[in-house]
């Protein structure tokens, strides 16, 4: 099975935007291999525009001239990528990061480049040509490159099939399909047609989609056609933004499970938006990385990395290498929200879970303001008796009886193990 447990790895977006190159991608497969590769961080994903030469921030520059080859399909530029030069595509680069026993994704947008369809150019193993396959009317709101591809035209099955083909060819083994997760029902078919075609080029890699917010009603599908669907838009440094995802973790929870899983995003931790300054770092505290970090992992999100990985600093490496969290991230079961209630000030939220290996997880937030503490009864949780507990962050241990009250910072959390 594809991505039996929920995938963990780094992506270039959140640091560099459009204009990853490779030798940044290089340090930082390094980093994870040396550093993270033993708590289960695994995938290295090349993010957006590796196909264009003149991108150097997180800004698109409209209908700008891409690298393309014969057959219509987007290839590494070879000046941001060098490896990739005589033809030789992500090959390389994914060869390097395999051997550093990690593995090695890309982002695609959905459907063929604009540029193909003005050119004309051929498709690989049918006569039809780009023009003959794009669905011209559909067009992403927000980058230039592509229009769809029609999947009742003649020849827009072999256009999917020949990059999944390419891809497979190089070692690709996680795409990030862009402009796709929240375009149905209208472009239904064509997502179908590319995961079938992904599925069958004889290389297993998992498919992420995006961006969110996903449709609720379409989450069979989602499910059916790929591992992991974006359930937000670009999710970002904000306490606003972090607020907002306990009601859609809410809502998604009943959806998790091998081989498919909702994905919250990206984590912007420590330095981001490296294009614009390189003294950038995230704008979030500690406790609300700590909430973050809870929340991804009971609810079982995807945790991708969204910082330059060499420059984390050792709060936030003991933040992504705590084996108790990563532990729940893997074995929580059945994860849900209990309640959310305020007391006094503050509004509190309860979540729960089961643990695989026996015993039940139980997290807590504060999502208001001010530090506050907050009652929990072992009746809210359905516990039955005395029990005792553990705190994964501290890893302290007590005994409780029918209640037990936390404490919690400002936006913080806390997660215990019962048993």
């Amino acid at each position: 099975m594809i991505a039996k447990t929920s995938p963990m790895g780094w992506n270039s977006w959140d640091c560099y935007g459009a204009a990853v190159t490779e030798d940044i991608v290089r340090q930082n497969a390094e980093y994870m291999a040396k550093n993270l590769k033993k708590y289960g961080w695994e995938y290295i994903v090349v993010d957006i525009q590796w196909y264009e030469p003149k991108a150097v921030t997180h800004v698109y520059n409209p209908f700008t001239e891409l690298c393309m080859d014969e057959y219509s399909r987007l290839i590494p530029d070879e000046m941001r990528f060098p490896s990739a030069s005589g033809g030789k595509g992500f090959a390389p680069l994914a060869e390097y990061v395999h051997s550093l026993g990690l593995k090695f994704g890309i982002h695609i947008m959905r459907g063929i480049p604009r540029q193909a369809v003005h050119s004309n150019t051929k498709i690989k193993g049918t006569d039809k040509t780009a023009r003959d396959i794009a669905k011209t009317a559909s067009i992403c709101g927000w980058n230039t490159d592509m229009y769809g591809v029609d999947p009742l035209k003649e020849g827009a099955r072999q256009y999917y099939d020949s990059i999944f083909e390419l891809y497979a060819s190089w070692g690709v083994d996680f795409i990030k399909c862009d402009d796709i997760c929240r375009e149905l029902p209208h472009e239904e078919g064509e997502l179908i047609m590319l995961s079938e075609a992904l599925r069958g080029c004889g290389r297993d890699m998992v498919l992420s989609l995006s961006p969110g917010p996903a449709l609720l009603e379409k989450a069979e599908l989602y499910k059916k056609v790929s591992n992991m669907w974006r359930i937000t838009d670009d999710f970002w440094d904000k306490w606003g933004l972090l607020y907002a995802m306990f009601e859609r973790t809410e809502k998604w929870c009943t959806h998790t499970g091998a081989g498919h899983w909702p994905d919250a995003d990206m984590l912007p931790i420590g330095p981001i938006n490296q294009v614009w300054n390189k003294a950038n770092r995230t704008s979030f505290t500690h406790d609300e990385q700590i909430t973050m970090l809870t929340l991804w992992s009971i609810f079982r999100s995807p945790l991708m990395i969204g910082g330059e990985m060499t420059g984390f600093d050792d709060f936030t490496v003991g933040l992504i290498t705590n084996e108790r969290i990563l532990d729940m991230h893997k074995k929580a079961r059945h994860s849900h929200q209990v309640w959310r209630r305020s007391t006094g000030e503050n509004e509190f939220i309860l979540w729960t879970a089961m643990c695989a290996d026996g015993g039940q997880y139980a997290a807590v937030f504060n999502a208001d303001g001010e530090n506050g503490k907050v009652e929990i009864t072992l009746s809210d949780l359905e516990i039955e008796g005395a029990s005792s507990a553990e705190e994964l962050w501290s890893g302290e241990k007590t005994l409780i009886g029918d209640s037990f009250e936390v404490s919690l910072n400002s936006h913080g959390a806390k997660v215990y193990k019962i048993v």
